[in-house]
């Protein structure tokens, strides 16, 4: 509990603690102010510390680049691995864990310890690790590291504790999964193969212990070459020689025959009896031609033969094997049962499959009931129980990345009614035809948390469509899908019009989104400048889009401008020394000149039948002006108490009034100041030749969703070395890894035409220019928005390599410098009461305006009260020309009351506009007001605003703007997200840096609370999609594929325990099936051997140490002991006591089953004697 005093009496406009020197802030003039009458203002804060701590959660989506599958029949888990060297691990609804191999190697292969809670991955590395799956979070026990061979292939015998590890050199070596050592027994190649044998046989890519004989080992060489090797006798029985490359083998379930699959496209079956040659080839997708001869085939990677006890006939699924001259046929599964031959085709190539069966036992009849395919962005799940094969409703959320997602928001606490609601309205629309069984990855166990409360993901996606996500309980569920292209004309076939010109292939995409829990009215910026306005209703109906359109534009520079031959607008070069002059559009058949006062998109002027869900009800466009397009929304905010919806970009600002369907305020940036702009600034500059900005300024996102991300190349310690020299300066801005010239462009709102970062020599005609000041304002120097490039998605027509190397420029080189930059651009809006002047005794409604100069205007507005008069009446506004200035582009506006509590935006209830109309409730606008005036004793006494821009917070007092408390967040990087939520029943603002800082500061204090440099930005689809939000949670997209969620709450690391599923239950593994007396008397029963004889260390002797090194895990003994003495010390001690405890136990366990045993022995002896005793008398003994 802390107190923080601070007398407000004689307060002036400037911060003593600024170290800019620049006002901190100030009336339009810039001149001192005073505060109201001198009192204490007394905030207990209770937020320390100690609240915080950075840990993630759980991991949403589907894998990306998966690389290998395996399954655990009895446990029933699923793993998927990955190229980035991750494991998920799937079980029921709830079980979804991730764990991370730390040298981010792929994974080749994945080996469960069947009913062990145990899995071995193979990874590129030539690395074995063996995880532990006995707890919440899996972790390493052993590694053992192959120095001299790779690894090619590994196979785990059901219940065997010894591994048999094949390599690219044709080895197979036998690792000891106890113990993670090697084995002394080693299969050379030249061993497996006749002495006769001229040629390698390849690498290892099968192998297989016989159903029939656990002793004999079948070995697949890539070459075609096939050894069954006798363990016991250390010799080959016999070797098969194929012309054609083997990609995998199967076999019988009795062991008598086996199959493989070709890189022809054959499949060859084999019996033990006669190995000279197959009994049987068949080619499934090739056809005789009139040769006589196939046609050829594409390989079939992988085959799996399995029998069924209801049919004779035997399961063959297969991947691959089409014909080459089928082009453009998609990727295939084939179900072959007796006769029918059964294609499934998949929308993505498959990576791999698996056929779940019944049992685990290889020897026993399989009765396969399903297969799991793993496609490269998709997965699938087959019934094979039905004769048409259908798939399962997938159980995971794995289509978030159906359409690329371009943005994402995260709402904590919401409204207990919407997700049911949103549920019951999705559910209608859900598709049919799936598979009526139960899905079958049911392992593990989950359950609901104590503490949970109802939690919404919406992500935006590329091709307009908008998806809710129930993320209760760290759970991800689909609620509801919403397109948000149906509001648009489509476009004609042929047709060169305004949206095949300006926007090739994604002009929906969804940019921001803007959501209301409790109006549930819902807003979208897309990328073609527009915005549309939802409200939600139970009812469908018949309604027409009102469309409003807004010409937003700048006839004056907001900052002095360079020279006009710098003026035109270019791309950035990729030498980043001069600018390249860029041609007119190839596609426009219309002169630039003609363009203007048109919208990119059309909207439909039809009556149209909205289903029940969200209903479009307003379309705001921005218009071309003089043959430019209109440039990309950057800010957007609205209010269903006020009415209002305003949005800005970097040419103004503009605020619609959606309740009347008009345009209430368009004004460009310098408007907004009037006589308060602390700048000088010059009028534009007629420009000479005037070039069309809608080649970079609207195009397609492909490029910038693809897989290969453009990654940031140098420090970010460069980001803000700005010299005094202007030649170090421009040379710094080309190679800062901050620039805003993404994919080659710039993206930046704040600066349309984008100069190119040329060396310019000091004194030279633009040297009087350089110095932009206000009153008493040292030269302002500052990094481009973070803001702009959070919601400015980059566009794309340069070569590859400028698009590779474009980022790693500086945002200097646009924007760093006020000289260089030509337009201001409005980064963030907030619709809150608060007092627009110093005079205000009462709050009003205000709208709080924050720009990429770091300068914060408050616009006040006159809204009627009554509803009638709210209908008919205007809505006025009037710029009173109040500025306060941060160093960076604003972030994000906050209010608190003077006890330190958030003061939440008003809001209207939700009603449902399409209703029937009962006469006796009469519909009427319901307001919830939670600003300071509703209570008496506070409605004098003002406010508290918290400002965060991308170098620094503030908190100002109200209405006095004195500033109270300042804070510099960071001097080497920039702020790319923040937010004020509440954690622990209070508030915090949460930041997340460039260079990867994760930071929460006090309120109103602006004390440092945390600072952990957790995720480095690497990619632009991070700096996109973060987003923090209520409850100490916070989430960003990992992967085009994947969404992260994090916690900084301590409170909730602690509970992460219970909220997790078990991957483990313990299931008593099913006994073997009694064969039968003829079956085995006639050799058909399986011959089990003692493995430990052979390879264990007094038979076969130590491996080799310079083959492979053993590395112990941080999830053994070993790890948990040395941990012992770190922070967590107390709690790795427990851990050992706890597994000491465990160990102790078994031991007793043994004990008790030997008592037991010896027991029974003493009975049975004491029985015998008895009965042999019984006849006799007393005097025979």
């Amino acid at each position: 509990m802390k107190k923080f005093r601070k007398v407000l009496d004689g307060l002036t406009t400037s911060s003593p603690v600024n170290p800019g020197g620049s006002p901190a802030c100030g009336s339009a003039a810039g001149t001192p102010s005073t505060a109201p009458t001198p009192r204490e203002l007394e905030i207990q804060e209770t937020l320390m510390s100690e609240h915080f701590q950075i840990c993630k959660t759980v991991r949403h989506g589907f894998p990306y680049q998966p690389t290998a599958l395996a399954f655990d029949p009895v446990q029933k888990i699923l793993a998927i691995g990955s190229r980035s060297g991750g494991v998920r691990l799937l079980g029921r609804p709830g079980v979804d864990c991730h764990c991370q191999h730390e040298s981010g190697a792929a994974v080749l292969q994945l080996q469960f310890l069947i009913n062990e809670g145990a899995l071995v991955t193979a990874c590129a590395d030539d690395t074995l690790h063996l995880w532990n799956l006995r707890q919440r979070r899996p972790a390493i026990l052993h590694s053992l590291k192959f120095n001299r061979e790779r690894i090619t292939f590994c196979h785990l015998p059901f219940q065997s504790k010894w591994l048999y590890v094949g390599t690219e050199r044709g080895n197979t070596h036998i690792v000891n999964i106890e113990s993670f050592v090697l084995s002394g027994y080693v299969i050379m190649w030249n061993k497996a193969i006749e002495l006769s044998t001229k040629t390698h046989p390849g690498p290892v890519v099968h192998l297989s212990d016989s159903p029939k004989d656990e002793g004999k080992l079948l070995i697949g060489f890539e070459s075609g070459t096939i050894v069954m090797w006798d363990l016991r006798a250390k010799r080959a029985d016999f070797r098969i020689y194929y012309d054609e490359a083997i990609h995998s083998v199967s076999w019988h379930h009795e062991g008598r025959q086996f199959m493989c699959s070709h890189s022809d496209g054959s499949l060859s079956m084999w019996n033990l009896r006669n190995t000279a040659k197959p009994f049987q080839v068949t080619f499934p997708h090739g056809k005789t031609q009139r040769d006589g001869r196939k046609e050829s085939c594409k390989p079939i990677l992988k085959v799996e033969y399995k029998t069924s006890r209801n049919s004779s006939e035997a399961f063959v699924v297969f991947s691959g094997g089409l014909s080459y001259d089928k082009a453009g046929r998609r990727p295939t599964l084939t179900i072959m049962h007796g006769k029918a031959i059964t294609v499934l085709e998949m929308d993505y190539p498959i990576v791999d499959f698996l056929v779940l069966c019944e049992t685990p036992y290889l020897n026993e009849v399989q009765e396969p009931y399903a297969v799991v395919v793993l496609l490269e962005k998709d997965f699938v799940v087959v019934d094979l129980t039905q004769s048409n094969f259908p798939i399962f409703e997938n159980a995971y959320p794995m289509d978030i990345h159906e359409s690329p997602v371009t943005c994402t928001a995260y709402f904590a606490n919401c409204p207990p009614d919407i997700i049911p609601v949103l549920y019951s309205i999705g559910a209608k629309h859900k598709k049919t035809g799936y598979s009526h069984k139960e899905w079958p990855v049911s392992g593990g166990t989950w359950t609901v948390g104590s503490q949970t409360y109802p939690e919404i993901i919406i992500t935006g996606h590329a091709d307009g469509s908008i998806k809710f996500w129930d993320a209760t309980a760290i759970t991800l569920q689909m609620l509801y899908k919403l397109k948000t292209s149906k509001v648009f004309e489509k476009p004609k076939s042929g047709d060169v019009g305004r949206s095949a010109e300006l926007v090739e292939e994604d002009p929906f995409a969804i940019q921001m989104i803007n959501w209301c829990p409790q109006s549930r009215i819902f807003c979208i910026v897309g990328i073609s400048a527009h915005v549309i306005l939802y409200r939600f209703s139970k009812h469908d109906a018949n309604t027409t889009i009102t469309s409003l359109e807004v010409r937003l534009q700048c006839e004056m520079e907001d900052v002095i401008s360079p020279s006009d031959t710098e003026n035109t607008p270019c791309f950035s070069d990729p030498s980043g020394l001069s600018p390249q002059p860029q041609p007119p559009s190839p596609r426009s058949n219309t002169p630039d000149s003609v363009r203007d006062s048109i919208p990119c998109l059309k909207v439909k002027d039809r009556m149209i039948r909205m289903p029940p869900g969200y209903q479009a009800e307003l379309v705001v466009q921005l218009l071309w002006v003089d043959g430019e397009p209109p440039q990309q929304i950057t800010s957007l905010d609205l209010n269903s108490a006020y009415g209002l919806l305003a949005l800005g970009n970097c040419n103004g600002l503009a605020v619609v009034d959606y309740l009347q369907k008009t345009v209430l305020l368009c004004m460009n940036t310098l408007e907004l100041y009037g006589s308060a702009d602390p700048f000088q600034r010059l009028t534009r500059s007629p420009r000479k030749n005037r070039q069309s900005t809608s080649d970079f300024c609207m195009r397609g996102l492909s490029n910038f969703y693809s897989d290969s991300k453009k990654r940031i190349r140098t420090s970010y310690q460069s980001l803000t070395e700005l010299s005094d020299n202007q030649v170090s300066l421009d040379l710094e801005r080309s190679k800062s890894p901050t620039s805003d010239h993404v994919n080659g462009h710039c993206t930046s709102p704040t600066s349309q035409p984008c100069p190119t970062g040329r060396a310019r020599v000091p004194g030279g005609p633009e040297g009087p220019r350089l110095a932009r000041r206000g009153p008493g304002r040292p030269p302002f120097r500052k990094a481009q928005s973070a803001a702009c490039m959070e919601v400015s998605l980059p566009v794309s027509s340069l070569t590859e390599e400028s698009r590779e190397n474009s980022f790693s420029r500086s945002r200097s080189s646009s924007v760093s410098s006020i000289d260089r930059e030509t337009k201001e651009a409005v980064t963030t809006l907030q619709f809150a009461e608060s007092y627009g002047r110093k005079s205000d005794t009462l709050p009003t409604p205000c709208l709080w305006v924050g720009t990429s100069l770091g300068l914060v205007l408050i616009i006040p507005m006159s809204i009627p009260t009554d509803e009638q008069e709210r209908q008919e009446d205007h809505v006025t506004m009037a710029p009173t020309g109040t500025v306060l200035m941060l160093k960076g582009s604003i972030l994000r506006f906050a209010f608190l009351d003077c006890g330190g509590a958030l003061i939440n935006s008003p809001y209207e209830v939700w009603r449902d506009q399409h209703a029937p109309d009962d006469p006796d409730r009469p519909r009427k606008r319901k307001l919830v007001n939670f600003s300071p005036s509703s209570s008496q004793e506070a409605s004098g006494d003002g406010h508290l605003a918290v400002v965060c821009s991308e170098r620094q917070a503030k908190v100002f007092f109200m209405p006095s703007q004195a500033c109270l408390y300042v804070h510099n967040i960071t001097e080497s990087s920039f702020v790319l997200r923040a937010d004020v939520v509440s954690v622990c029943n209070s508030v915090c603002l949460a930041c997340f840096c460039a260079n990867g800082h994760i930071m929460t500061l006090s309120l109103p204090s602006l004390r440092p609370l945390l600072d952990v440099n957790y995720l480095p930005l690497t990619d632009m689809r991070i700096a996109r999609t973060f987003c923090f939000t209520n409850g100490g949670q916070a989430l960003y997209l990992c992967s085009p594929t994947e969404i992260q969620r994090i916690t900084y709450s301590q409170e909730m690391c602690d509970n992460l325990q219970e909220m997790l599923g078990e991957l483990f239950t313990p299931i008593e593994t099913p006994e073997a099936q009694n064969r039968g007396f003829l079956k085995g008397f006639f050799g058909g029963n399986a011959q089990t051997f003692d493995r430990e004889e052979l390879f264990g260390e007094a038979a076969a002797g130590k491996g080799s140490r310079s083959l492979a090194q053993h590395i112990p895990g941080q999830g053994g003994m070993e790890g948990m002991k040395a941990a012992a003495g770190g922070v967590v010390g107390e709690l790795a001690r427990a851990r050992i006591a706890l597994d000491e405890r465990g160990q102790r136990l078994g031991e007793l366990e043994e004990r008790t089953a030997l008592m037991m045993a010896s027991a029974d022995t003493f009975s049975k002896h004491a029985h015998e004697l008895m009965l042999k005793c019984k006849d006799k008398k007393w005097y025979q003994f």
